[in-house]
């Protein structure tokens, strides 16, 4: 029998997504097991408080719980690196594997190791967010040569109701922005519910569609040497 697996995730603490979607993600893989700890989150915008609530001190304290389960990986299941820019992931990543000695991912760095890996140079971007975050967002892909070629945000700032957000306006978002043919579409939040649409959504458009809560679920298998294939019915990027 093949020794057990344990991903970390770290939350944050209004999400009520993130923790049943990733159980569910890998609960046909054998061996397989996800554990959570959550830090301080509940509002999502450009000011100074929601901004704070990503302090790197934070975020090590909750991930020194997770190496508390002698985790294999631990994953930061947020994207808040797409509006504060991609090396602060890279950063804190560094910093947790100093602190724990156990290696990290974020689901922000899994969606540009795929949208590299894809060649992909045009997106289309799904959140919740509001304008200035999306811009922001549009703004640090452009810096890597990504063109977000439409959006459709929510203008929302309240992170729980983020989870609230109805299948069918998912689904509506996804269709509008593949539109314009991009190469990816990416569902840039971990509070909402757009994984389990991605199957049929993708068989449908004919685009890749990269959620943020699979992106991670993804990487934190590979860099534990486990099959993502046996992921299945969550989309593509897992076969």
């Amino acid at each position: 029998m093949s020794q057990p697996k344990r991903i970390g995730v770290l939350t944050p603490s209004s999400n009520t997504a993130l923790e049943p979607l990733t159980s569910a993600m890998v609960a046909g893989v054998p061996g397989v097991t996800a554990h959570f700890s959550r830090f301080r989150v509940t509002e999502i915008s450009m000011g100074d408080k929601s901004q704070n609530q990503f302090d790197e001190r934070t975020i090590l304290d909750a991930a020194k719980l997770l190496a508390d389960a002698n985790v294999d990986v631990i994953c930061w299941s947020g994207t808040s690196a797409s509006w504060l820019g991609f090396e602060r992931d890279r950063a804190l990543c560094a910093r947790i594997t100093e602190a724990t000695g156990i290696p990290a991912t974020t689901s922000v760095l899994a969606l540009n190791e795929l949208l590299a890996a894809q060649g992909a140079r045009t997106l289309g971007l799904v959140s919740p967010y509001v304008e200035d975050v999306q811009q922001r967002i549009v703004a640090n892909y452009a810096a890597q040569d990504i063109e977000c070629v439409a959006e459709r945000h929510l203008d929302l700032t309240v992170n729980f109701s983020f989870a609230e957000v109805d299948a069918d306006t998912l689904r509506r978002m996804i269709r509008e922005v593949a539109e314009q043919k991009p190469d990816a579409i990416t569902v840039m939040c971990t509070n909402l519910h757009g994984a389990p649409l991605v199957d049929a959504l993708e068989r449908e458009l004919g685009i890749p569609i990269y959620d943020s809560v699979a992106t991670v679920v993804w990487k934190a298998l590979k860099m534990t040497g486990v099959d993502t294939r046996q992921v299945k019915g969550w989309g593509g990027l897992f076969k």
